[in-house]
């Protein structure tokens, strides 16, 4: 499609009531209008979602956007159908009948753009219903997502080139924040974006300044109480990492008169949303958060943006800090540094990693299963004591080199519960009809409030088939009679020919290096954490280096440049591994836990990083759990292998003190 300039500035007028578009918006959009692909790499805030929002209404045929954010998805598909335009998102807070009716849509042609989650396309109906629609661009928000080696990688995303290729969508619009040069080379490689059509605008904001604050780690709630008292930059962001760290940073914040809440994953849906609220509407100056806070935020005024713990990466604080001053404002942004966090954020990359063991019986599990099979995510990932996010990895990789393929998913149970007395559910219909309904019935297991139904199960015991049972159960869904809840999410597999090429032992051995390799790459970005931390020179320059930019001159205003000397950051002393410590040990391996078999399980337990198996087994409230949280991982580690040859190069290298528990 050949759109002249004038029929782009015509839409941005007629559409979104804007003039004039931002700097790089009309370039990614002429590319995407002419039939190429394009990656637009914009800070937060840089209008990336117009980049493909206005080509969607222009282009002739449906524009599927594909987003990790649920709340983003709802925000932006609200606004579009506010001006009028046909847009829709497919996520699990849907009804079956508001599904339904998106996917009629996505038949008849009438919806213009499709928000759709990339987990969404393990679904072998969806994509079969993709395929008979004309689509005519795919947009990839967050699409840093899909490089291997990037600070945020998502395995789903990894399926999403060979995807395209499959619906052959003539275009795709790759859109990130937070792409360093070498994750925007694979986002090109893999959808074959041309270097020209590569737009990036500068990330740098002149109206935020950088100021980086050592504090020893004691001082930092005075310090911080300090600094918003005094200055009262509000509303401000206050980031921490852990979510005890936001409760007591915020009631210490509300003990001096300040209004703070407190927002992270571990709170209630309701508590959440009611913090976010009050920070949206003023009742609340200082939001304290972990990471979960801030993905599709809108506010244009937020004043400060305080890091109180060190960010996990520079990716990270780029996209944190971009949350203040939308407004184009002056905005604060300051971090009080201290080298003491590198502990915890350490250890959850190096708990991450599985050994080499786990892989082994996850690979051979699944290369076991014959041709076709399915497995429950949730259950695997218990028995095999590997994350479900490690685990889809895992899948993921596997299907990259045609070890498996996807052949769907599909619930294996289902609750049922009666919105009528169950006895008038089952007499308004035929004598044959009820003895039907009874029958399925009968198989469920019974609850206060619902009935749980195997329909494998049920369809074994009743001689029906599962298609039979749950056409029955959502005729009576639709009639009002029950409210029905699928549960017991389960992936099928279909396994190919090239499975046989490798030995389970070769593949466990092959992913084993590449989890090494990724655990190597996210501890040197904590490394250049605190390199940045402790640099000369101007702040802002450097951030906009590693983003691939070079600033002209030096931002004039950042603490750096206004005379703050850089210091090596404060640590604490590394927690020691003492006799009685060893003592411990020994008592908990004499208990012979299954979860606990491997020196690398036992050091996750030790130093407070839950596991699929230890949450299974119950064993987080054992004594012993966290008994070394303080002490670095490496040092555990080290310390329950001494007897391995490895570890005790580890050790010299390293000059970790190992004690030894006298006979």
């Amino acid at each position: 499609m050949n759109e002249d300039p004038p029929a782009l500035e015509a839409g941005l007028l007629q559409h979104f009531g804007h003039r004039e578009f931002r700097e790089g918006q009309k370039r990614v959009m002429r590319a995407v209008l002419d039939g190429r692909s394009a990656l637009a790499v914009f800070p937060t805030g840089g209008g990336k979602s117009l980049c493909y929002q206005l080509p969607g209404i222009l282009l002739d045929g449906l524009t599927l956007v594909v987003s990790p954010l649920i709340a983003l998805m709802k925000d932006q598909v609200d606004v579009l159908r506010a001006r009028g335009i046909a847009a829709a998102r497919l996520d699990s807070t849907l009804t079956a009948e508001e599904t339904f009716g998106i996917l009629d849509g996505i038949g008849s042609g009438t919806l213009k753009l499709l928000y759709v989650a990339p987990e969404r396309f393990v679904s072998e109906t969806f994509v079969a219903r993709l395929k008979r629609a004309n689509i005519a661009l795919l947009a990839i928000d967050e699409a840093h997502c899909i490089s291997e080696w990037g600070h945020n990688f998502r395995p789903e995303y990894l399926r999403l080139a060979a995807l395209a290729k499959k619906l052959r969508i003539p275009r795709v619009l790759a859109l990130t924040a937070t792409a360093t040069p070498p994750v925007a080379a694979d986002i090109c490689r893999e959808f074959r974006i041309a270097a020209a059509d590569r737009v990036q605008t500068s990330f740098f904001r002149p109206n935020l300044t950088i100021h980086i604050t050592p504090a020893d780690a004691r001082d930092r709630p005075g310090l911080l109480t300090k600094k918003l008292l005094g200055e009262k930059r509000f509303p401000a962001i206050v980031y921490v990492t852990l979510q005890r760290t936001a409760e007591s940073v915020a009631a210490h914040l509300q003990r001096t008169g300040i209004r703070a809440r407190a927002y992270h994953a571990g709170l209630a849906d309701d508590v959440r949303a009611s913090a976010q609220d009050d920070f949206m509407a003023g009742r609340c100056d200082v939001i304290v958060a972990t990471i979960a806070f801030g993905m599709g935020i809108d506010k244009a005024d937020i004043r400060a943006v305080y890091h109180y713990n060190l960010p996990k990466t520079l990716e990270n604080y780029q996209q944190e800090i971009g949350r203040a001053g939308r407004d184009g404002q002056p905005s604060h942004c300051e971090m009080l540094a201290c080298a003491d966090d590198l502990n915890v954020l350490q250890n959850f990359t190096l708990g991450d990693t599985p050994d080499e063991q786990s892989l082994r019986h996850l690979v051979d599990h699944l290369l076991r299963q014959g041709g076709e099979f399915d497995i429950s995510r949730y259950d695997l990932s218990r028995t095999t004591d590997i994350r479900q996010i490690v685990l889809e990895t895992v899948i993921t990789y596997l299907e990259k080199e045609k070890i498996l393929e996807p052949a769907g998913v599909f619930y294996s149970t289902f609750q049922i519960g009666f919105r009528h007395p169950e006895d008038r559910v089952i007499a308004g219909h035929t004598p044959d009809r009820q003895r039907f309904l009874r029958a399925i019935f009968s198989t469920a297991k019974r609850g206060r409030k619902w009935l749980t139904i195997d329909a494998d199960a049920a369809a074994a015991t009743t001689g029906e088939s599962r298609e039979r049972i749950l056409k029955a159960l959502g005729y009576l869904e639709e009639a009002g009679d029950i409210e029905m809840k699928p549960t017991g999410l389960r992936h099928r597999f279909r396994l190919l020919a090239k499975a046989g090429d490798r030995t389970p032992r070769e593949i466990a051995t092959w992913l084993h290096g590449i989890f090494t390799k990724r655990e190597a790459a996210d501890l040197a970005r904590l490394d250049g954490i605190v390199a940045f931390a402790e640099a000369r020179g101007c702040s802002a320059a450097r951030l906009l280096e590693y983003f691939g930019e070079k600033l002209p001159a030096p931002c004039g205003h950042c603490g750096r440049c206004t005379g703050e000397d850089p210091a090596v950051l404060p640590r604490s002393a590394a927690r020691e591994i003492s006799l009685d410590d060893l003592r411990a040990i020994r008592a908990l391996r004499a208990e012979n836990h299954p979860a606990l078999r491997g020196n690398r399980q036992l050091a996750r337990f030790l130093c407070g990083i839950t596991s699929p198996a230890t949450t299974r087994d119950r064993l987080t409230r054992h004594d012993a759990f966290g008994l070394l949280e303080e002490a670095p991982f490496h040092d555990v580690l080290a310390q329950l292998d001494v007897r391995s040859p490895q570890s005790l190069a580890t050790r010299r290298n390293k000059k970790i003190r190992v004690c030894t528990l006298p006979p």
